[in-house]
């Protein structure tokens, strides 16, 4: 069984990429996040606040990246990240989680080892 999550210690993802959604996910249109979280970025597209910047981080983003971190709207979060995963989850590498990692010192996520299977006698 894997440790932890890896995420509620790093944040990085949060505070290393613009998080932009459609707008129909905002409150006032029916969906989940905040409208007074995002901002406008093109016709059709909101971002979360504060990752429209060049330096961005996520105005939802609670905690020191790389140490302890929150969001403080987890379950009203957009699909955008929600549908992002660290690295090896499901044995999937993801390649943005390592750039964003490394941007903040921080090194790749390792694989979990398999598992070691135990034949059951039936």
């Amino acid at each position: 069984m894997p440790d932890a999550n890896p995420c509620l210690n790093c944040g990085a993802c949060c505070a290393y990429f613009r998080v932009s959604f459609y707008w129909g996910e905002c409150a006032s249109a029916g969906g989940l996040v905040p409208d007074e979280l995002v901002t406008q970025v093109s016709p059709n597209h909101v971002a979360m606040l504060g990752t429209e910047r060049r330096a961005p981080r996520c105005t939802a983003l609670e905690g020191e990246v790389g140490q302890q971190v929150s969001c403080s709207i987890y379950h009203q979060r957009s699909s955008t990240c929600r549908e992002f995963e660290a690295s090896w989850v499901d044995s999937v590498h993801n390649e943005h989680c390592d750039k964003a990692r490394a941007a903040f010192g921080l090194p790749p996520l390792e694989p979990e080892p398999a598992e070691l299977l135990v034949p059951i006698a039936i």
